[in-house]
């Protein structure tokens, strides 16, 4: 049986190409978007083209009360599209980002940050453990500005360092299950995040490359290809570990 992998926020950046490298691992794919269904199905359709099943289904991650009808939705989607009725992989990767500084930032700003990355990953990954199997694998996403510190990130940054707790945390209370929890905290990506700064504006992207050890900015295919690779049986002795995907970014 193939493995199957739920993913949040799938249809770009990170998650697409994770995605991506995870179907040429041959692994099934469930992935969840906000509002283009366009470019979920465009990614479905890669994915297929890649010799493997794969869904899109619509969640806005900061709804917390459609969690259960999402659930529902996929215990019933399981047996029909993939012949099982569990998954392997949990990556939680839903975000947006917000560069401002610190006595700049609203409470409704802070607010929508804290609910996108750090409540939704902590109650959508418990409302989706009765189908995790035992032996599974949670990735959460942080940011390499967990470790160190750039004016206008404070906020975004505090939901990260939040985040790297909670998968300490869920390690040691689901490694009882084979469970293993890590999380993946990538450095400057060059992708639309953050109105695609990284990957748009030259004085930032030499910035970038000027204190990174590889000597460049990171793609998307990179941090895909460390999503494969923590999203794997290799990995399974790996459990309650932050892993930095920043090509050496502040050494």
């Amino acid at each position: 049986m193939n493995k199957l992998a739920v993913i949040t926020g799938g249809s770009r950046g990170l998650g697409r190409s994770g995605a991506l490298a995870l179907a040429r691992d041959g692994v099934d794919i469930v992935l969840t978007y906000l509002t283009n269904q366009q470019a979920a199905m465009a990614v479905v359709d890669e994915i297929k083209a890649l010799g493997r099943q794969a869904v899109a289904l619509p969640l806005d991650m900061r709804d917390f009360a459609t969690y259960a009808a999402f659930v529902e939705q996929l215990q019933q989607l399981l047996p029909q599209q993939f012949r099982r009725n569990d998954i392997d992989y949990l990556l939680n990767n839903a975000g947006t980002g917000l560069h401002k500084p610190f006595a700049e930032t609203s409470m409704e700003e802070f607010d929508n940050l804290y609910n996108l990355h750090l409540k939704a990953p902590y109650f959508f990954t418990q409302a989706l453990l009765p189908l995790l199997k035992d032996g599974g694998h949670i990735l959460n996403v942080s940011s390499g500005l967990a470790r160190f510190s750039l004016p206008g990130a404070s906020a975004y940054a505090m939901m990260k360092g939040g985040v790297e707790v909670m998968s300490r945390y869920l390690a040691k209370e689901l490694g009882e299950r084979g469970i293993s929890v890590n999380t993946l905290a990538p450095g400057a990506i060059a992708t639309d995040f953050n109105g695609g700064t990284v990957r748009d504006n030259a004085q930032a992207n030499q910035f970038v490359s000027s204190v990174t050890a590889k000597g460049r900015v990171g793609e998307a295919e990179d941090i895909g290809a460390a999503i494969a690779m923590l999203l794997s049986d290799n990995s399974h002795w790996l459990t309650g570990q932050r892993i930095e995907a920043s090509g050496g970014m502040f050494l």
